[in-house]
């Protein structure tokens, strides 16, 4: 009786924390398992409980990866694992798919699962490490740099008319999110860095977000008989506001409104009401909840598919890498253009970034060669070519017969722990010499 009572006393003063669910993340992984290892001879259905359990470890090591970044969860992997990865019980709130396991062509028995994970309770397991640890384990998202840019038309003038920067709205805008503790950056150097330009001044790092406004005005003048006194009103007709990720190019933000009643007699005036106006779209947990968002969706591109197989082999392949949450081929075309939707872990990073490293590098690793080569970044499209080679079949041969792309990156301590076979481990150590 007492607990149910202190159980309602606490939900009376925390109404958020009882009626919000704990907020959870999908994940695709594949588990793995040496079916050559001494153990499994003797007891075959040990092996598919290992195989699971493995499956579930991936799943969670991909959630980790949300909060940690790659090179620190291999560098510190047993610290993590001891504290976070052997908590699958836990952190899975269920299984929401689970293949048949199946033994590849490169030897080792497979296994997919789709999981609903309990990301809030990965983080409060990174978070019960020591502090020490802890610092240099989670990703540091630091406070996010905005640049604002609000052009002033006369509505008057048609759509023809130049647009002319308000430095008065702008510097109210910029005040506001200076006051949130955030930082500002030049909009005008943020698309110089877009466009691949170089320039002198120092640094490469542009803007996380853009805020872009517009305001068009109108101007009434009333001349009064009695005093011959003209009074001229400053008109608000419209306004618009977006706000863009300029890490993917989602425009997160966006806002027309065409204002009632509004007008003033100065127009520096008007000028910084709407820069207020603007800013009162906008709050301080805006952009950081932006910026902490567990995962992105990005579209992977890639040219020279020879056909639909070997597509879903590249599917599978990106499934079993780290950074990738979940990957699913929504178009094919036979030596033309393939789309992957991709969502990946973290919001920050550039996606031209994540594809090279976490992608193109170790399955080149795995294909020994420069099969897979990026050739364009636009916004969250990246456009990979794919060399199929010149036997037929030769590419879906070669995904099929060597290990899966994620063990070239994969911590020694999961490849000991995982490989027995000296075949097998002689695969992995050519994809990944510093295992040796």
């Amino acid at each position: 009786m007492l607990s149910i009572l202190a159980a309602l006393v606490f939900f009376a003063s925390n109404p958020a924390r009882a009626i919000q669910p704990p907020e959870t993340i999908i994940v695709s992984a594949e588990g793995l398992a040496d079916p050559a290892a001494e153990q499994y001879q003797r007891d075959k259905g040990l092996m598919i409980d290992d195989l699971r359990r493995d499956a579930r470890r991936q799943a969670i090591e991909k959630a980790v990866g949300v909060y940690v970044e790659s090179s620190t969860l291999v560098e510190n992997y047993l610290l993590i694992e001891d504290k976070v990865l052997s908590r699958s019980k836990g952190l899975i709130k269920q299984i929401l798919e689970q293949s048949s396991p199946r033994l590849g062509e490169d030897g080792l028995m497979h296994i997919k699962i789709k999981a609903e994970v309990f990301i809030g309770e990965v983080r409060d397991a990174l978070d019960s490490l020591s502090r020490q640890s802890r610092i240099s384990l989670i990703r540091q998202h630091g406070n996010p740099t905005i640049s604002v840019a609000i052009v002033v038309k006369d509505a008057k003038r048609g759509s023809q008319a130049a647009k002319e920067n308000s430095t008065i709205a702008e510097n109210i805008l910029k005040d506001r999110f200076v006051h949130f503790g955030y930082r500002v950056w030049s909009e005008e150097y943020t698309k110089i860095l877009q466009r691949g330009l170089k320039s002198k001044r120092g640094g490469r790092r542009i803007a996380d977000f853009s805020v872009i406004g517009e305001a068009k005005f109108k101007t009434n003048s009333i001349t009064l008989k009695a005093s011959g006194l003209t009074i001229t009103k400053h008109i608000l007709t419209s306004w618009t506001v977006k706000c863009i990720d300029n890490h993917t190019g989602e425009e997160i933000y966006f806002n027309n409104k065409v204002p009632r009643h509004k007008s003033w007699s100065d127009e520096d005036q008007a000028l910084e009401d709407i820069g207020m106006l603007i800013g009162n779209e906008f709050t301080k947990d805006f952009f950081e909840n932006q910026l902490m968002k567990p995962s992105r969706l990005y579209q992977l591109q890639l040219t020279g598919l020879p056909d639909y197989d070997t597509a879903l082999l590249f599917q599978e392949e990106f499934i079993g890498l780290r950074s990738i949450l979940n990957a699913e081929l929504v178009n094919f075309e036979a030596g033309g253009l393939s789309f992957f939707e991709v969502e990946c872990t973290g919001s920050g990073s550039n996606f031209a970034q994540i594809v090279n490293n976490a992608i193109i590098k170790p399955i080149n690793k795995k294909l020994d060669g420069p099969r897979l080569k990026l050739i364009s970044q636009h916004g969250n499209v990246v456009t990979v070519d794919v060399d199929p080679g010149k036997e037929a079949g030769g590419l879906q041969e070669a995904i099929l017969s060597t290990p899966p792309a994620s063990l070239a990156a994969a911590p020694p301590e999961r490849i000991k722990q995982l490989i027995q076979s000296a075949d097998l481990l002689e695969k992995i150590v050519k994809m990944n010499p510093a295992l040796k």
